[in-house]
């Protein structure tokens, strides 16, 4: 945590120089603050001689009566409370400046990070929760930067300069605080890992109640359509209220810190009184020099007090970085080897070799798989379902790493190139194409945002898109909402061929496009992938075994193993499992 700490503010070193130099000015005016009410108490209510320090302002005054005594006093009480707040602004906005920026800078790190992360980071781990930790997580820790890192800092300086001066004053007064403070220290540190343990499980069930809305909004047109409302507010109750115990028992350990520390105050500010009254009745002690060690008794606890009761601060930060770091030392990046190259422009040739994968090292999903696809052929993966046919395809652009054997593009092992050149030679065409809040412009140039508007209409028409597009009120500035979903699912595919078109990647990777749609939709959606596939190197994921019967080859994966290679003619004569799936799918079309 220090390491990441230390990062996050290297950046930031001027303003935490300044925040240092006004925290230091504040905590000397603190200091100096009680002075002049002794003077006032010993010098104008009683008959002591004045100061050094003050005597220098009464040839300004005019005098050094007992009333020019006292307009020196109280102009020194306003100089004092002016310097304090002219520091306490600039501690404060430099303060809260820099806990904004490290919140900024934390959550784009962080979000740097989840963009390289493989999918099987997504595979072991809920969106609400990674949400959780970007938003809730990021802002505690911009919360303790900006108040309670100021707080700590000023109280910390109070502290050590409100000792000194307590010893200057009257030393054994000041053991009385002395002797208090390390029981207080040991009794805040067992709290904080009391309290820290209880914050931990609040976050985890924090995280699990943004998880549960989030599951449930994202899909409310199926809680909807299965009447399943009461349901899933049952588990949303559940989720609540397991949050809700979680903080009280958070808040019970917690609360028990402020009224300890208040009991150990009034202990020594009662044994104070009482001895310093004797000192004052016994002419030991003056009455201004009880008050002002009263008052930096007071003060001296007041940020002990605070430091005890941000222990809750402390740990709540502290299992926020837990959190934060969870994500940033994830071992799910995609490797990138230091001498990797920037790949020439493909021709397309894709070669498996005894490639295996899993998601868990004991659970093989693919077991040495090999085929080769020469440049520019149309090849189809079938396979029945939990297969591994869409594992398969995932290897290519590199969303995951095989755990075994090599996988080639034009004889190079696909590891040796840069990630994300790699990835913009691939266009991709899923079975249900993703659209992001903005206008339909922007999502069809989504995977090139340089495109002209002569190439985004044209590659609209390509797709059969320009049409639908058109007829939207604003035309191609069209909002399309969350998700695409003011589109129905022909017209989110075909802006989705229409975004391939646009990225003209010699490699295309067809995962089911047609597999949710009606007739009408398909027909469509297929002429647009006719015109997209030519001249480049197509693999097909397809349900629907009749869109491949022009396909160049067709691999049949079952179990994780390529079980059949061929064409479609050569595979019906075979007889074996793509003959068994196309018989099934014949008979319920007929």
């Amino acid at each position: 945590m220090t390491r990441l700490i230390r990062q996050l503010l290297r950046p930031y070193r001027w303003s935490l120089a300044i925040i240092f130099t006004a925290t230091v000015v504040q905590t000397l005016m603190s200091l100096a603050a009680p002075w002049p009410l002794k003077i006032i108490l010993d010098n104008v209510v009683g008959s002591r001689p004045v100061p050094q320090w003050i005597s220098w302002l009464l040839p300004m005054l005019g005098g050094d009566s007992k009333l020019h005594i006292a307009a020196a006093a109280g102009i020194a009480t306003a100089v004092i409370a002016a310097v304090t707040g002219v520091a306490f602004y600039i501690a404060t906005y430099f303060t809260e400046s820099l806990g904004q920026n490290v919140a900024n800078d934390l959550r784009v790190r962080l979000f740097h990070r989840l963009q390289l992360f493989s999918l099987g980071f997504y595979d072991q781990n809920r969106v609400g929760t990674i949400l959780s930790t970007i938003m809730t997580d990021v802002q505690t820790i911009q919360s303790f930067a900006s108040v309670s890192t100021l707080n700590l800092i000023t109280d910390s300086f109070t502290i050590v300069g409100m000792v000194v001066v307590m010893f200057m004053l009257r030393w054994d007064f000041a053991l009385v605080a002395l002797t208090v403070t390390p029981l207080l220290a040991i009794f805040v540190f067992r709290v904080n890992r009391l309290i820290k343990d209880a914050t931990r499980e609040v976050r985890k069930r924090q995280s699990n109640m943004l998880a549960t809305l989030q599951q449930s909004l994202e899909g409310i047109e199926v809680v909807q359509a299965f009447d399943a409302q009461d349901l899933e507010e049952q588990h949303l109750v559940q989720a609540s209220q397991d949050t809700v115990m979680a903080w009280l028992k958070a808040r019970r350990v917690s609360s028990l810190l402020s009224p300890v520390v208040s009991f150990a105050v009034a202990l020594c500010t009662g044994v104070v009184l009482w001895r310093g009254s004797a000192l004052i009745l016994g002419g030991v002690m003056t009455a201004g020099t009880l008050t002002v060690f009263l008052a930096y008794l007071t003060k001296f606890f007041q940020p002990v007090r605070e430091i005890a009761v941000m222990t809750n601060s402390f740990a709540k930060v502290s299992v926020g970085f837990e959190r934060v770091r969870a994500i940033l030392d994830a071992d799910f990046v995609v490797p990138e080897r230091p001498d990797a190259i920037d790949p020439p422009p493909f021709r397309g040739d894709i070669d498996f070799e005894n490639v295996a994968f899993g998601y868990d090292a004991d659970v093989p999903v693919l077991r040495n798989v090999s085929f080769t696809i020469p440049a520019g052929q149309l090849v189809g993966i079938v396979g029945p379902t939990g297969s591994g046919k869409s594992t398969v395809v995932s290897l290519v652009p590199r969303f995951r790493d095989p755990n075994g054997g090599h996988i080639r593009i034009d004889g190079v092992n696909i590891c040796e190139y840069k990630l994300h050149p790699l990835r913009r030679q691939i266009g991709f065409v899923l079975q249900d194409t993703v659209l992001f809040r903005g206008t339909v412009r922007e999502n069809i140039a989504f995977g090139r945002p340089d495109a002209s508007e002569e190439e985004i209409i044209a590659a609209a028409k390509l797709a059969n898109a320009d049409e639908f597009i058109t007829r939207m009120p604003q035309g191609y500035d069209s909002p399309v909402g969350e998700r695409g979903l003011t589109l129905s699912g022909g017209q989110r595919q075909r802006i989705g061929i229409a975004r391939a078109f646009i990225r003209d990647s010699p490699i295309l990777i067809l995962d089911e496009p047609t597999a949710s749609l009606d007739a009408e939709s398909e027909e469509l959606v297929i002429e647009g992938l006719e015109r997209l596939m030519k001249g480049r190197t197509v693999i097909i994921i397809a349900h629907r075994l009749s869109t491949l019967k022009d396909a160049d080859r067709i691999i049949v994966i079952n179990e994780g193993t390529v079980a059949e290679d061929g064409t479609h003619a050569d595979l019906l004569a075979l007889d074996g499992i793509y003959a068994h799936l196309h018989r099934i799918q014949y008979s319920e079309r007929k």
